[in-house]
């Protein structure tokens, strides 16, 4: 038998690895004298000066039966060129065994040079100096890959907190067994680059804290989510100052109570006194964005030169990835604003009808889209409904839907019937040249005479939920092409509905699944539309609920309902007025009266000299014989002036002795929101105030 026993450097109870073969299974080679000839050399020698590799390729699997011939000339060729040694347990599996990261450098005296931590009895004896360049040799390559291990763990997503735990996961225990990571405040908050070199003003934020200790140990003393800053005198200033690595070999009970000065109430000195630290920084671009404090128990080999050079190699392949994480949360933020800004600001109680609306992004790769919806004001106590989208993803798809969203709002404000309206957003999208389709679906709710005009251009058909039953349905509208087609006409529906009834408007997005039919999104939407809910924002959430979990979805979603409440006659108040100037007396007595049937004296002075400037307007500038008035009781007090003439008033300059021009700045001042806009006969000019909170009925 043959034995080779091997002394075992490390934890754990073990100490000898032995390894036995039969020799009497090697003695196959005769020698001159006619003895046998041994050619063996240990497996496990390092960089043996063995002239007979292919040999030991050959023999090997004698030793090991299970080891193949293709698998021994690999391991021989492997341990030959690196100098260290390969355990081998199976054909698959293999565990190399390597110096530990105390290996010293070659300018060290050879008494304080560590012997492999595998080294062969027979070899136990002062190493010469190649045995040391080759020792110094495998720790190179162990540093390698460590660092190319680090690499492919870090950076597996654009999230910057998931980054953040990858990088400080990746180091522990490995190279050290306490890191801590800090990050400036622009990078948390996903802004642009930081400004600046920083000084001692600038907060840090603690966003991670991994290490071997105890659990808990560290948590009171030094919080994730802490923010401070770092004085001058602390090698962590001096790391994110200078941009460069900070060695302490040990740090002692001065520097330990420096440290410990920062934090107010809490004792860091039991957790960092005697202990090995390295600070290095985390930049891109020549920009430091934080820093990482690594420890290393008293009990481990010291932080060393080596240590500090392979520390920033890690640091500077971190601060990469932190960076393109810092960078797509920038991106992602502005994407996000981009998009709220183009969004409306759905006003949830107009005129007759409550709203509520939802949007939801189709991927988080990209936030921006071309699905918007809008809910404007016209004359009338009327209100337009919108729902659209652009064809396609992405800022042009965007910046293509703004345009057309603009342009809705200001036909709206011309009062075009929807199928007009659609008719002129497709000659305008013509113009425009860019290529781009996009369908739309516009709708006029008038809650006086209850109805909805509505057109459509290639969208998804509407829901309506009937309140007298419960019952929903699709509406049946015509269809025309999608904008941007060219030369298709639009018609317009008319269609009747009762307060209380419900409509919902959406893009495609939330019914149209990839590999499967279209109706069975729009039956899904028409059964969950019909849901009792306690309010507009939880039928909302339903319907997302319900059609927002099936797979396979990937477009934007615009979602729009509206509870058309209407307004009743008794809410209305209209009357006709010739064109004489002594109407305006009587313009004030008629609003007078019927503010106090309303319950409303409050409001009488204010809207009698607001009523008195407008129709004063109105009669002056008319050209028929008759303007029209008219109050409307909502949720707030609505009066509106219509007349023949289509210039619309704007506010003037009106210097101290002008006899004109001062009108709609007195309505400017005492209403609350004012507006004029054009109609197929003329203009209207209209203002509200706000209702008191508690109307006086009257007697």
């Amino acid at each position: 038998m043959l034995w080779w026993a091997y002394p075992l450097i490390g934890a754990g109870p073990e100490r000898l690895l032995v390894l036995a073969a039969d020799a009497a299974q090697l003695h196959h080679e005769t020698g001159a004298d006619g003895g046998p000839v041994e050619r063996i050399a240990p497996g496990f020698a390092l960089h043996t000066d063995f002239p007979g590799a292919d040999e030991l390729a050959r023999r090997l699997p004698e030793i090991l039966p299970s080891m193949s011939v293709g698998e021994s000339s690999r391991i021989v060729a492997q341990v030959l060129e690196l100098g260290y040694p390969v355990l081998e347990f199976s054909q698959h599996d293999r565990v190399p065994v390597t110096p530990d990261w105390g290996v010293p450098r070659r300018a060290e005296p050879r008494s304080a040079r560590r012997l492999h931590p595998l080294q062969p009895v027979s070899r136990a004896v002062p190493p010469s100096p190649e045995f040391a360049e080759d020792l110094e040799y495998a720790a190179v390559r162990e540093r390698l890959e460590f660092l190319n291990e680090v690499s492919g763990r870090i950076g597996s997503s654009l999230d910057l907190s998931r980054t953040i735990q990858e990088v400080s996961a990746a180091v522990v225990p490995r190279f050290t067994d306490v890191a801590g990571t800090y990050l400036r405040e622009q990078v948390i908050a996903g802004e642009g680059f930081p400004d600046g070199p920083p000084d001692e003003r600038t907060l840090w934020h603690r966003v991670a804290v991994e290490h071997v200790d105890e659990p808990g140990r560290w948590d009171d003393v030094v919080p994730v989510g802490e923010s401070m800053p770092f004085p001058a005198h602390t090698p962590f200033f001096q790391c994110m100052t200078s941009g460069q690595p900070v060695l302490v070999p040990r740090i002692s009970e001065q520097l330990g109570t420096a440290i410990a000065s920062q934090f107010e109430k809490r004792d860091i000195r039991p957790l960092i006194n005697g202990r090995s630290m390295l600070v290095v920084p985390l930049k891109a671009r020549n920009v430091v964005l934080g820093f990482m404090i690594l420890l290393r128990h008293a009990e481990r080999a010291e932080f060393n030169d080596m240590d500090r050079v392979t520390g920033a190699e890690l640091a500077a392949r971190a601060g990469l990835v932190l960076d393109n994480a810092r960078m797509y949360t920038y991106q992602e933020s502005v994407a996000e604003t981009l998009q709220d800004s183009m969004l409306p600001q759905v006003t949830p109680r107009m005129a007759g009808c409550d709203t509520a609306t939802r949007y939801l992004p189709g991927t988080l790769l990209g936030r921006v889209g071309g699905d918007w919806f809008d809910s404007i004001k016209l004359p009338g106590s009327r209100t337009a409904l919108v729902v659209g989208d652009v064809m396609g993803h992405g800022l042009n798809s965007a910046a293509m839907m703004g345009q057309l969203r603009t342009a809705v709002q200001t036909m709206a404000a011309l009062d075009l019937p929807p199928g007009q309206l659609l008719r002129n957003l497709d000659d305008l999208a013509q113009r425009l040249g860019e290529h781009y389709l996009a369908t739309c679906l516009y709708t006029v709710y008038d809650p006086i005479r209850g109805e909805l005009l509505m057109a459509n251009a290639g969208h998804v058909p509407p829901v309506i939920v009937r309140s007298a039953d419960g019952r929903s349905e699709l509406l049946e509208l015509p269809t025309g092409a999608p904008i941007g087609v060219g030369g298709v006409p639009f018609e317009t529906a008319r269609i009747k509905v009762e307060p209380g009834d419900r409509l919902v408007m959406c893009t495609d997005g939330l019914v149209e699944v990839r590999g499967e039919d279209i109706g069975v999104g729009l039956a899904t939407l028409c059964e969950y539309a019909a849901h009792p809910a306690a309010s507009m924002d939880e039928a909302c959430d339903a319907i997302i609920r319900a059609l927002n979990t099936r797979g396979g979805r990937k477009d934007d979603v615009a979602l729009l309902m509206a509870r058309l409440n209407g307004i009743a006659r008794d809410d209305v108040a209209e009357w006709r007025l010739d064109i004489d100037p002594r109407e305006v007396g009587r313009a004030r007595r008629l609003v007078r009266g019927q503010l106090a049937l309303w319950g409303l004296p409050e409001l009488a002075e204010t809207v009698e000299l607001l009523v008195s400037e407008v129709v004063t307007n109105g009669i002056r500038h008319a050209h028929g014989r008759r303007v029209e008035l008219r109050l409307v009781r909502a949720e707030a007090l609505l009066c509106e002036v219509v007349d023949d003439d289509h210039t619309l008033p704007a506010l003037l300059s009106a210097g101290p002795r002008d006899e004109a021009g001062r009108g709609l700045r007195v309505v400017s001042a005492l209403a609350r929101e004012w507006g004029t806009s054009r109609t197929g006969d003329g203009k209207t000019v209209w203002f509200d105030v706000a209702l008191p909170r508690t109307p006086r009925r009257p007697r």
